[in-house]
Protein backbone atom coordinates (compact mmCIF):
# COMPACT_ATOMS: atom_id res chain seq x y z
CA UNK A 1 0.00 0.00 0.00
CA UNK A 2 1.46 3.27 -0.94
CA UNK A 3 1.63 6.40 1.58
CA UNK A 4 -1.12 8.07 -0.49
CA UNK A 5 -3.03 4.93 -0.23
CA UNK A 6 -2.25 5.05 3.35
CA UNK A 7 -2.96 8.08 3.97
CA UNK A 8 -6.81 8.50 2.68
CA UNK A 9 -7.57 5.92 5.77
CA UNK A 10 -5.90 8.57 8.37
CA UNK A 11 -7.74 10.80 6.99
CA UNK A 12 -10.70 8.71 7.33
CA UNK A 13 -9.56 8.05 10.75
CA UNK A 14 -9.40 11.02 11.69
CA UNK A 15 -12.95 12.52 10.18
CA UNK A 16 -14.17 9.56 12.18
CA UNK A 17 -13.34 10.87 15.39
CA UNK A 18 -14.73 14.47 14.62
CA UNK A 19 -17.95 13.11 13.56
CA UNK A 20 -18.03 10.16 16.49
CA UNK A 21 -17.10 13.20 19.07
CA UNK A 22 -20.68 14.85 18.83
CA UNK A 23 -21.90 12.12 20.58
CA UNK A 24 -19.53 12.18 23.42
CA UNK A 25 -22.65 12.92 25.83
CA UNK A 26 -24.14 9.45 25.08
CA UNK A 27 -20.67 7.55 25.64
CA UNK A 28 -20.69 8.91 28.85
CA UNK A 29 -23.91 8.32 30.04
CA UNK A 30 -23.89 4.89 28.49
CA UNK A 31 -20.41 4.09 30.42
CA UNK A 32 -22.26 5.14 33.54
CA UNK A 33 -25.11 3.33 33.48
CA UNK A 34 -23.11 -0.11 31.87
CA UNK A 35 -21.21 0.41 35.51
CA UNK A 36 -24.92 -0.43 37.47
CA UNK A 37 -25.02 -3.83 36.54
CA UNK A 38 -21.22 -4.50 36.93
CA UNK A 39 -22.00 -3.26 40.55
CA UNK A 40 -24.99 -5.32 41.13
CA UNK A 41 -22.57 -8.70 40.12
CA UNK A 42 -19.58 -7.41 42.00
CA UNK A 43 -22.10 -7.53 45.30
CA UNK A 44 -23.49 -10.74 44.34
CA UNK A 45 -19.69 -12.64 44.08
CA UNK A 46 -19.23 -10.67 47.62
CA UNK A 47 -22.24 -12.05 48.79
CA UNK A 48 -21.63 -15.56 47.51
CA UNK A 49 -18.14 -15.68 49.28
CA UNK A 50 -19.32 -15.08 52.53
CA UNK A 51 -21.29 -18.18 52.83
CA UNK A 52 -19.17 -19.84 50.79
CA UNK A 53 -15.30 -21.25 50.93
CA UNK A 54 -12.44 -18.69 50.20
CA UNK A 55 -11.95 -20.25 46.27
CA UNK A 56 -14.42 -21.14 43.98
CA UNK A 57 -12.76 -22.73 40.38
CA UNK A 58 -9.25 -21.24 41.73
CA UNK A 59 -10.60 -17.98 42.14
CA UNK A 60 -10.42 -16.23 45.85
CA UNK A 61 -12.95 -13.07 46.05
CA UNK A 62 -10.26 -10.42 44.76
CA UNK A 63 -9.51 -12.33 41.67
CA UNK A 64 -13.50 -12.65 41.14
CA UNK A 65 -13.76 -9.21 41.56
CA UNK A 66 -10.90 -8.06 39.44
CA UNK A 67 -11.83 -10.60 36.26
CA UNK A 68 -15.52 -8.53 36.41
CA UNK A 69 -13.27 -5.20 36.42
CA UNK A 70 -10.83 -6.55 33.82
CA UNK A 71 -14.14 -7.74 31.24
CA UNK A 72 -15.72 -3.66 31.75
CA UNK A 73 -12.02 -2.63 30.42
CA UNK A 74 -11.57 -5.07 27.60
CA UNK A 75 -15.27 -4.42 26.66
CA UNK A 76 -14.88 -0.37 26.94
CA UNK A 77 -11.89 -0.80 24.85
CA UNK A 78 -13.16 -3.45 22.16
CA UNK A 79 -16.55 -3.95 21.55
CA UNK A 80 -18.58 -3.00 18.59
CA UNK A 81 -21.22 -0.35 19.39
CA UNK A 82 -23.55 0.52 16.65
CA UNK A 83 -21.00 -0.17 13.97
CA UNK A 84 -22.96 -2.96 12.72
CA UNK A 85 -26.22 -1.09 12.44
CA UNK A 86 -24.50 1.40 10.22
CA UNK A 87 -23.04 -0.88 8.00
CA UNK A 88 -26.65 -2.59 7.37
CA UNK A 89 -28.19 0.68 7.26
CA UNK A 90 -25.35 1.68 4.31
CA UNK A 91 -26.50 -1.14 2.29
CA UNK A 92 -29.98 -1.17 2.59
CA UNK A 93 -30.12 3.03 1.85
CA UNK A 94 -27.71 2.69 -1.02
CA UNK A 95 -24.60 4.10 0.81
CA UNK A 96 -22.15 2.08 -0.65
CA UNK A 97 -22.44 2.65 -4.11
CA UNK A 98 -20.06 5.09 -3.96
CA UNK A 99 -17.30 3.09 -2.94
CA UNK A 100 -17.82 0.51 -5.50
CA UNK A 101 -17.03 3.48 -7.67
CA UNK A 102 -14.82 5.39 -5.72
CA UNK A 103 -10.59 3.89 -5.34
CA UNK A 104 -11.42 3.19 -1.46
CA UNK A 105 -12.06 -0.54 0.04
CA UNK A 106 -15.25 -0.58 2.27
CA UNK A 107 -13.93 -2.49 4.75
CA UNK A 108 -10.66 -0.52 5.40
CA UNK A 109 -12.92 2.46 5.73
CA UNK A 110 -15.24 0.70 7.82
CA UNK A 111 -12.41 -0.30 10.09
CA UNK A 112 -11.17 3.21 10.60
CA UNK A 113 -14.63 4.04 11.81
CA UNK A 114 -14.84 1.63 14.63
CA UNK A 115 -11.00 2.17 15.83
CA UNK A 116 -12.18 6.41 15.92
CA UNK A 117 -15.22 5.29 17.72
CA UNK A 118 -13.09 2.97 20.39
CA UNK A 119 -10.98 5.86 20.73
CA UNK A 120 -13.85 8.66 21.44
CA UNK A 121 -15.73 5.87 23.45
CA UNK A 122 -12.84 5.01 25.26
CA UNK A 123 -12.05 8.84 26.34
CA UNK A 124 -15.82 9.52 26.97
CA UNK A 125 -16.27 7.06 29.55
CA UNK A 126 -12.47 7.33 31.21
CA UNK A 127 -13.50 9.13 34.25
CA UNK A 128 -16.32 7.02 35.42
CA UNK A 129 -14.76 3.72 34.93
CA UNK A 130 -11.88 5.66 36.63
CA UNK A 131 -13.60 6.69 39.44
CA UNK A 132 -15.14 3.03 39.99
CA UNK A 133 -11.78 1.34 39.57
CA UNK A 134 -10.71 3.64 41.97
CA UNK A 135 -13.44 2.83 44.49
CA UNK A 136 -12.75 -0.53 44.03
CA UNK A 137 -8.94 -0.31 44.20
CA UNK A 138 -8.95 -2.88 47.44
CA UNK A 139 -10.39 -5.20 45.09
CA UNK A 140 -8.51 -4.29 41.98
CA UNK A 141 -4.87 -6.42 40.97
CA UNK A 142 -2.20 -4.71 38.93
CA UNK A 143 -0.72 -6.87 36.40
CA UNK A 144 2.17 -9.45 37.44
CA UNK A 145 4.81 -7.62 35.59
CA UNK A 146 5.44 -5.53 31.95
CA UNK A 147 5.33 -8.13 29.96
CA UNK A 148 1.79 -9.70 31.23
CA UNK A 149 0.88 -5.98 30.78
CA UNK A 150 2.25 -6.11 26.94
CA UNK A 151 0.37 -9.15 26.16
CA UNK A 152 -2.45 -8.12 27.47
CA UNK A 153 -2.13 -4.83 25.23
CA UNK A 154 -1.67 -7.35 22.35
CA UNK A 155 -4.40 -9.21 22.69
CA UNK A 156 -6.86 -6.86 23.16
CA UNK A 157 -5.97 -5.46 19.40
CA UNK A 158 -6.38 -8.92 18.17
CA UNK A 159 -9.72 -9.22 20.44
CA UNK A 160 -10.99 -5.85 18.64
CA UNK A 161 -10.29 -7.26 15.45
CA UNK A 162 -12.25 -10.14 15.98
CA UNK A 163 -15.37 -8.19 17.37
CA UNK A 164 -15.25 -6.02 14.30
CA UNK A 165 -14.47 -8.34 11.55
CA UNK A 166 -17.39 -10.65 12.65
CA UNK A 167 -19.85 -8.16 13.31
CA UNK A 168 -18.88 -6.84 9.62
CA UNK A 169 -19.75 -10.35 7.95
CA UNK A 170 -23.08 -10.37 9.90
CA UNK A 171 -23.83 -7.18 9.08
CA UNK A 172 -23.39 -8.37 5.18
CA UNK A 173 -27.02 -10.36 5.70
CA UNK A 174 -28.70 -6.94 4.64
CA UNK A 175 -27.71 -7.54 0.99
CA UNK A 176 -30.14 -10.41 1.61
CA UNK A 177 -32.43 -9.77 4.18
CA UNK A 178 -34.88 -6.85 5.10
CA UNK A 179 -33.60 -6.47 8.82
CA UNK A 180 -30.71 -7.87 10.60
CA UNK A 181 -31.57 -6.80 14.09
CA UNK A 182 -32.06 -10.55 15.38
CA UNK A 183 -28.88 -11.40 13.82
CA UNK A 184 -27.39 -8.59 15.52
CA UNK A 185 -28.68 -9.77 19.44
CA UNK A 186 -27.91 -13.22 18.44
CA UNK A 187 -24.38 -12.52 18.40
CA UNK A 188 -24.23 -10.17 20.68
CA UNK A 189 -25.79 -12.94 23.02
CA UNK A 190 -23.35 -15.26 22.14
CA UNK A 191 -20.53 -13.53 22.60
CA UNK A 192 -21.85 -12.16 26.20
CA UNK A 193 -22.83 -15.65 26.78
CA UNK A 194 -19.79 -17.95 25.27
CA UNK A 195 -16.90 -14.93 25.60
CA UNK A 196 -16.86 -14.69 29.55
CA UNK A 197 -18.80 -11.44 30.07
CA UNK A 198 -21.15 -13.09 32.23
CA UNK A 199 -18.83 -15.19 34.31
CA UNK A 200 -15.39 -16.76 33.89
CA UNK A 201 -15.46 -19.47 31.49
CA UNK A 202 -13.23 -21.70 33.46
CA UNK A 203 -15.42 -22.33 36.36
CA UNK A 204 -17.39 -24.61 34.22
CA UNK A 205 -16.93 -27.80 33.47
CA UNK A 206 -13.42 -28.52 32.73
CA UNK A 207 -14.92 -30.43 29.35
CA UNK A 208 -17.02 -27.50 27.92
CA UNK A 209 -14.85 -24.91 29.33
CA UNK A 210 -12.33 -26.71 26.68
CA UNK A 211 -14.61 -26.96 24.13
CA UNK A 212 -15.28 -23.13 25.06
CA UNK A 213 -11.67 -22.21 24.44
CA UNK A 214 -11.85 -23.43 20.92
CA UNK A 215 -14.48 -21.13 19.54
CA UNK A 216 -13.61 -17.23 18.40
CA UNK A 217 -16.20 -16.04 21.53
CA UNK A 218 -13.71 -17.18 24.08
CA UNK A 219 -11.28 -14.99 22.97
CA UNK A 220 -12.79 -11.71 23.08
CA UNK A 221 -13.05 -11.19 26.56
CA UNK A 222 -12.42 -14.25 28.75
CA UNK A 223 -8.77 -14.72 27.51
CA UNK A 224 -7.23 -10.99 27.06
CA UNK A 225 -8.63 -10.92 30.50
CA UNK A 226 -7.09 -14.11 31.82
CA UNK A 227 -3.88 -13.21 30.76
CA UNK A 228 -4.16 -9.95 32.17
CA UNK A 229 -5.04 -12.19 35.55
CA UNK A 230 -1.46 -13.98 35.03
CA UNK A 231 -3.64 -17.21 34.57
CA UNK A 232 -2.72 -18.34 31.63
CA UNK A 233 0.77 -18.54 30.75
CA UNK A 234 3.66 -20.67 28.95
CA UNK A 235 2.89 -23.08 26.44
CA UNK A 236 -1.21 -22.32 27.27
CA UNK A 237 -0.55 -18.81 26.70
CA UNK A 238 1.49 -19.55 23.41
CA UNK A 239 -1.70 -21.69 22.02
CA UNK A 240 -4.31 -19.32 23.26
CA UNK A 241 -2.65 -16.28 21.02
CA UNK A 242 -2.25 -18.76 17.75
CA UNK A 243 -5.86 -19.83 18.55
CA UNK A 244 -6.79 -16.30 18.53
CA UNK A 245 -4.53 -15.10 15.68
CA UNK A 246 -6.16 -17.78 13.69
CA UNK A 247 -10.07 -16.68 14.68
CA UNK A 248 -9.09 -13.50 13.51
CA UNK A 249 -7.60 -14.08 10.20
CA UNK A 250 -10.59 -16.56 9.35
CA UNK A 251 -13.06 -13.38 10.49
CA UNK A 252 -11.55 -11.43 8.32
CA UNK A 253 -11.32 -13.43 5.38
CA UNK A 254 -15.22 -14.25 6.09
CA UNK A 255 -15.96 -10.17 6.25
CA UNK A 256 -14.02 -10.04 2.82
CA UNK A 257 -16.09 -12.81 1.18
CA UNK A 258 -19.51 -12.13 2.33
CA UNK A 259 -18.61 -8.17 1.27
CA UNK A 260 -17.73 -9.88 -2.13
CA UNK A 261 -20.89 -12.08 -2.39
CA UNK A 262 -22.98 -9.75 -1.61
CA UNK A 263 -21.77 -7.15 -4.24
CA UNK A 264 -22.24 -9.83 -6.80
CA UNK A 265 -26.56 -9.46 -5.83
CA UNK A 266 -26.42 -6.05 -5.21
CA UNK A 267 -27.80 -3.34 -7.53
CA UNK A 268 -27.64 0.28 -6.99
CA UNK A 269 -30.54 2.06 -7.78
CA UNK A 270 -30.69 6.16 -8.31
CA UNK A 271 -27.86 9.26 -8.76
Amino acid sequence: MSFGRFDKYLYTLSLGVQNTLVYRTNFLLRAIFNLLPLLAIITLWRTIYTDKANSIAGYDLTQMVSYYLIVTLVDVLTSVTEDDWQIAADIKDGQISQFVIRPIDYLSYRLCLFFSGRLVFTLASALPVLVFLFCQRDSFLLPVDAGSLGVFGFSLVLSALLQFYFSFALSMLAFWVLEVSSFVFALLAAQRLFGGQMFPLDILPSPLAACLMYTPFAYQTFFPASIYLGRVHGDALLTGLAIQCAWVLTAALLARLCWRRGLQSYTGVGS
